[in-house]
């Protein structure tokens, strides 16, 4: 369907659809104790089924236009991904996230991929606001919101329960002037 190439590194930006579960919960086979620190993303990915189950959820939100889903891959292999969730073009917003695998930190993958998913956001569906949400605890996951320029609007104290933990949310964002404008500056 499509691959955006996303430099010279090997690394490609593509649909993440039902007929990748086996590839999918193999990646999250590799990474799951990483990826779930902070989110319960693919937690309950943990047969083919599930795997596929998580993915047609996606593909039918996607159907309906209210988010989506693309992998990240390394030489041919699924490493990692982003999505849009709580996709609203009609109110002009958008939420942004990631997840990757330990193996492919470190390289820039996720803010090269959030870079192409923020511009066709902003530029193709008309979004005028890109939040980003990440646990205060998630360093890598707020220095991406800094990388891509975002603006921190606050922290929702204790908002998320994981592994019996509250963590504090911080809220970050972009709005389509400013996204323009850092592009344009780059």
């Amino acid at each position: 369907m499509y691959a955006i190439r996303l430099g010279d590194d090997g690394a490609e930006l593509r649909p993440l659809e039902p007929w990748h579960a086996e590839e999918f919960l193999a990646h999250l086979d590799r990474g799951r104790e990483f990826i779930n620190q902070y989110v319960p993303f693919g937690s309950k990915a943990t047969d083919v089924a599930g795997a596929r189950e998580v993915l047609r959820r996606y593909a039918d939100w996607r159907a309906a236009d209210t988010a989506s889903l693309h992998g990240l891959w390394l030489d041919g292999t699924l490493v990692g991904g982003v999505l849009t969730l709580n996709f609203d073009a009609g109110n002009g917003s958008c939420e942004v996230g990631c997840w990757l695998e330990p193996a492919a930190t470190g390289r820039g993958l996720v803010t090269r991929a959030m870079r192409v998913l923020i511009d066709w956001a902003v530029e193709q569906r008309g979004i005028h606001r890109v939040e980003w949400v990440a646990a205060a605890g998630n360093v890598p996951s707020v220095n991406i919101a800094r990388r891509l320029g975002m603006t921190r609007d606050g922290v929702r104290r204790e908002a998320h329960l994981h592994h019996g933990v509250r963590h504090d949310l911080e809220v970050w964002s972009v709005l389509a002037p400013e996204w323009r404008a850092a592009r344009d500056e780059r």
